[in-house]
């Protein structure tokens, strides 16, 4: 994880600066659909309320995570509160609006000490990746409209590709080849492998979400090509047991890797033991063989990565000059997706993660976890709010936090038994106490305490354990995961160099045979 700007690689130096420099102007002046823009619809079995794209899951509400405030804080369906005794925090929306405005990075120059030494960028995207399996919902339309706060209708979140697998060969026979064992890969008019697409573009997968830029769709595709890769190497025999290995890898991967990466090894150890065994703190659902969502996660805590997004990204480094794109630009020449991935646009995945074998520069490093977010997120361009409403995604994500009865972060710590961060030191002034009340919004209070407490490295104690403890907790209960299944399981050779030492550049190896 090497930054070439960092040790003075001349030569390979397109880090945050060279990027932005190359990219600003086509972001500010935004004109063609954006690279998260709304897909076209997704497959009957993903056609579910949740599966709202683009940048509209920053503003919508996903099916019955209203929950606190329409059906009660002690209730429970699909998601529910986690800190049940703390009280939702409402402070005023203009309070709420110029805090916003204040979270934007500077407009000028652009110092590397944005970026981040530890996470490179590609774990942004893994999070979305990860974020979307986790959150499909595919209950049928009909009794998501029937129960809109999913108290009884809802499928239990869990890590199982879902968005990969469909619901399989039978129902969603798009998504594999004629043996009805490895899943569809093509070869596109450009001359490079691609997701299966529709004459308008739209991905043929078990998520529309994955397609909404061509970051995550080439992430669902490299795990398309490790499934398939299981099979041609012989590891599975079958459908179900090359899906039960990409899962189990999947899985370790993010407890291994995305975990460790973002919040810390000493956060998962403290609630994960040598045995597979899950301690449990404050994450309890009521029923623990159906974990709910809470709102404490799913809208403030993993909301971290809208602050490690950058404004564009190296893609290949195989041209002159090497191809980059910005996240929002012109028409055909930025990251959207629902389209054939161009030849120019595809991913050389060693500039997104550490791909053993390749080279450890140039890289994207992913943005530090701070209270800024890069300008195409601060204002976001009228291809992906064209409804009039906000254009800020912090303020629409501070605004969806108090809608949603979330508690304040201070009193989220005090219950986690954490130290709380004053408002002084979160940057927050109140004069006469008389707005904020001492307290700060939580997905805000998570962001500054990153930044505070581990220099935007990496999640802070309160939201670091946070994320650590509600992934694990889900995928505790998996029956078909491998922590109950095997929890001794470790990935071994041909897939991990070394038994046990596995991480996500050893999975783009052995999937695209490198």
């Amino acid at each position: 994880m090497v930054d070439a700007a960092a040790h003075g690689d001349k030569s390979a130096k397109l880090g945050r600066r060279a990027l932005l420099a190359g990219t600003a102007g086509a972001v500010a002046a935004s004109v063609g659909t954006s690279a998260l823009a709304p897909p076209c619809a997704a497959m009957a079995s993903a056609a579910a309320a949740d599966a709202s794209a683009g940048w509209k899951h920053a503003a919508d509400w996903t099916r019955g995570s209203d929950i606190a405030v329409k059906a009660g804080r002690d209730k429970e369906g699909r998601f529910g509160i986690m800190f049940k005794h703390a009280e939702a925090y409402s402070p005023p929306d203009d309070l709420l609006k110029s805090l916003a405005a204040q979270m934007g990075e500077p407009t000028g120059p652009n110092p590397t000490d944005f970026d981040n030494p530890r996470i490179s960028a590609g774990f942004t995207f893994l999070g979305q990746f990860i974020d979307h399996d986790m959150t499909l919902d595919r209950t049928p339309l009909p009794e998501q409209q029937t129960d809109p706060q999913a108290l009884t209708n809802f499928d239990t979140p869990l890590f199982d590709l879902g968005s990969l697998y469909g619901r399989g060969p039978d129902q969603d026979p798009e998504l594999y080849e004629a043996d009805r064992t490895r899943m569809r890969v093509v070869r596109n008019a450009n001359g490079v492998d691609d997701l299966p697409r529709r004459a308008d573009g739209s991905a043929v997968i078990g998520d529309a979400r994955n397609d909404e830029n061509l970051i995550v769709a080439q992430l669902h595709l490299v795990f398309a090509k490790f499934h398939n890769r299981v099979l041609e190497t012989g590891l599975a025999k079958n459908l179900a047991e090359a899906q039960r290995l990409t899962r189990w890898h999947f899985q370790w991967i993010i407890i291994h890797d995305f975990l460790e990466q973002v919040a810390g090894a000493e956060v998962v150890s403290r609630f994960l033991d040598g045995k597979g065994k899950v301690k449990r703190e404050f994450y309890k659902p009521k029923n623990p063989h159906r974990p709910m969502m809470p709102i404490e996660y799913s809208v403030a805590a993993y909301r971290f990565g809208h602050s490690m997004i950058r404004a564009g990204y190296l893609l290949n480094a195989r041209t002159t000059p090497p191809a980059a794109a910005a996240i929002f630009g012109a028409e055909g020449s930025d990251l959207r997706g629902n389209r054939p991935l161009p030849a120019r646009l595809e991913i050389d995945w060693w500039h997104f993660f550490d791909v053993p074998g390749k080279p450890a520069t140039p890289r994207n490093r992913a943005r530090r976890i701070d209270g800024k977010l890069s300008l195409p997120l601060f204002n976001l361009p009228t291809t992906v709010v064209s409804d009039g409403t906000s254009a800020s995604l912090a303020e629409r994500n501070l605004i969806r936090g108090k809608r949603l009865g979330l508690p304040a972060g201070q009193d989220v710590a005090r219950a986690m038994g954490v130290t709380p961060l004053t408002n002084v030191e979160l940057g927050l002034p109140d004069p006469g106490n008389a707005g904020w009340q001492g307290k700060a919004p939580l997905w805000f209070y998570l962001l500054k305490e990153a930044e505070l407490t581990r220099s935007g490295e990496r999640l802070g104690p309160v939201g670091g354990r946070l994320v650590t403890e509600v992934i694990l907790g889900i995928l505790d209960p998996d029956k078909d995961g491998f922590l109950k299944q095997n929890p001794g399981f470790r990935p071994a050779a041909p897939i991990a160099p070394t038994t046990g030492q596995f991480r996500m550049g050893d999975l783009i190896k052995f999937a695209q045979n490198l």
